[in-house]
């Protein structure tokens, strides 16, 4: 969670490396949509935890209003203080992650996934628990996690995967439905950062 400007910064650094930008100064105007969307869901994650002053408020509202309707237009539903450093999104499109998980630091995850709760959690039985996913995730498209769940470091989460039980040993490979274990190789080859 970023706690002053320092984190900012270092949060701005380790996600423009994950996406591999690092041989750009700046976002381009057009090519560069995601890496502006995460450079904004920082701002807006330091102003929302940081800023509490008068002109800390007005530019949280701007930054979060622009913040919407770019998640509109991308199809995300993130919510603030869920990612740690290193978050890179592979592509835009359908993209929805539950305000209680916990994700860990270099995710990848592409477009069409689900990190969520169970239906119980709406009816008082797990109280709006989530997954926590580990560091060096790697999560592919279309993949389903699901429930109060746990995914261990280096674990890599396979197309279309629906993960509904905990993910306990580090750097493999799950993939079906419900998803099982099909490697022993972990996340190293999708992950930037590592």
């Amino acid at each position: 969670m970023i706690k002053n400007k320092l984190d900012l910064k270092e949060y701005l650094l380790v996600d423009k490396k994950a996406l591999g930008k690092m041989i750009y100064r700046k976002p381009r105007f057009k090519h560069d949509i995601i890496w502006k969307y995460q450079i904004l869901l920082r701002k807006c994650e330091y102003y929302n935890n940081c800023r509490k002053d008068f002109i800390g408020k007005i530019v949280s509202k701007f930054l979060k209003l622009r913040f919407v309707n770019l998640s509109h237009k991308l199809g995300f539903s993130i919510p603030f203080n869920v990612f740690d450093k290193g978050l890179s999104i592979a592509h835009y499109g359908h993209l929805v992650v539950n305000a209680n998980s916990k994700i860990g630091e270099n995710c990848r995850i592409h477009e069409g996934v689900t990190i969520g709760v169970t239906d119980d959690a709406y009816w008082g039985n797990q109280s709006g628990k989530a997954p926590i996913i580990g560091n060096n995730v790697f999560i592919a498209t279309g993949a389903k996690i699901i429930g109060n769940i746990k995914i261990a470091d280096g674990v890599a989460i396979g197309a279309n995967a629906v993960v509904v039980k905990d993910i306990l040993e580090p750097n493999t490979t799950w993939g079906g439905v419900p998803a099982k274990k099909i490697s022993n190789n972990g996340s190293k080859k999708y992950i930037r950062c590592i």
